[in-house]
């Protein structure tokens, strides 16, 4: 249920997005990509974990980076971002161990990014490397 969810929410909110424009502004997809980094902070301070905390930190640190990156030089930089954090979702579970993490959420987040970044692939494919004016 949880993909089926990430599917239908990234398209909806992603179609959303631009269709009233909110995704004329390159800074709209790096700071999607910021927000989906910082959830994993909050499952650490969720789970009480100090150790899993850091390690989220750490983690969401490296695609903040390419956050910043993909808004500086290339959206291209932020859909490999937001499909790298898909895969991490999947193998969230066994790289940093997090009480707090909900047991649907890496399924529901991993297919979320994957769409956008797919969505964001095909926008800038469509619209030669730059999300649409």
């Amino acid at each position: 249920m949880e993909i089926i969810v990430g599917v239908v929410l990234a398209v909806v909110v992603l179609g959303f997005a631009t269709l009233v424009g909110f995704d004329r502004d390159r800074a709209f997809y790096p700071t999607v990509m910021v927000v989906i980094a910082s959830y994993y902070g909050l499952f650490g301070v969720m789970g009480g974990s100090r150790d899993a905390l850091i390690a989220e930190v750490a983690a969401a640190g490296v695609f903040v980076v390419a956050s910043v990156l993909g808004f500086k030089r290339s959206l291209w930089i932020v859909a490999a971002a937001l499909a790298a954090h898909g895969v991490f979702d999947y193998f969230h579970g066994h790289l940093i161990p997090d009480p707090g993490v909900p047991g649907w959420w890496p399924g529901f987040c991993g297919t979320f990014d994957v769409v956008a970044a797919i969505y964001l692939s095909w926008l800038l494919m469509r619209n030669k490397g730059s999300v649409p004016n």
